[in-house]
């Protein structure tokens, strides 16, 4: 008979996160808050699917659900980018996992900017979605040239741009860990199981 560890299924898996190679969409405003990257009425949803659609939903549709031609996600010249821009103190407010969903939906796959809320951050990092903080200087000069091709490498912490600056960006080891093996913290723990199994042996046969 196999055990209950045998049977289990593995943990779910998303893409590892090893690199990001894009041109930027811009979103200047400070304090952009939760509230603002998903309205609250969307989130009785507890799937992630289509929440891409009600990103920055105030912004981005018109009164009569056309696209605002002047929001920066509807501008056919951003389409297809995953790096994201963005003034200071991006994701505060409320706690709420749905924003950071709602992004990967949209398609980004980083969020720079010079300060990040802590919660938003450590939501981001669980679901793939990589924030990344630089001085200010230097991102209001990424600012102003947002077709620069840019360069975000997860293992080496490093932002590059075209003209061969290179920018380092904090990121704890772990969250590193588990972007570049495609997990979230409980996906690291069950693909360690049999490691954590026979330590815990050897443990109470002491």
């Amino acid at each position: 008979m196999q055990s209950a560890a045998a049977t289990r299924p593995a943990p779910p898996r998303r893409d590892p996160l090893v690199q990001i190679v894009s041109r930027s969409v811009v979103l200047p405003q400070t304090n952009i808050d939760t509230d603002q990257i998903i309205p609250a009425r969307f989130l009785s949803t507890t799937t992630r699917e289509g929440l891409g659609r009600h990103a920055f939903h105030d912004w981005r549709w018109l009164a009569d659900g056309s696209p605002n031609p002047d929001f920066p996600f509807n501008r056919p010249e951003n389409a297809g980018r995953t790096i994201l821009l963005a003034g200071c103190n991006f994701g505060c407010g409320s706690s709420r996992e749905h924003a950071p969903w709602a992004l990967r939906d949209l398609g980004l796959r980083a969020v720079v900017s010079s300060g990040i809320a802590d919660i938003f951050r450590n939501n981001a990092l669980k679901n793939g979605l990589l924030p990344v903080v630089l001085p200010e200087p230097v991102v209001q000069m990424l600012m102003r040239r947002p077709d620069d091709e840019l360069e975000i490498d997860i293992a080496t912490r490093e932002l590059r741009t075209p003209d061969r600056q290179v920018f380092h960006f904090p990121l704890d080891d772990f969250a590193r860990t588990c972007l570049l093996e495609g997990v979230d913290e409980l996906g690291w723990l069950l693909a360690r199981e049999n490691e954590i199994r026979l330590y815990e042996e050897r443990f109470h046969a002491r």
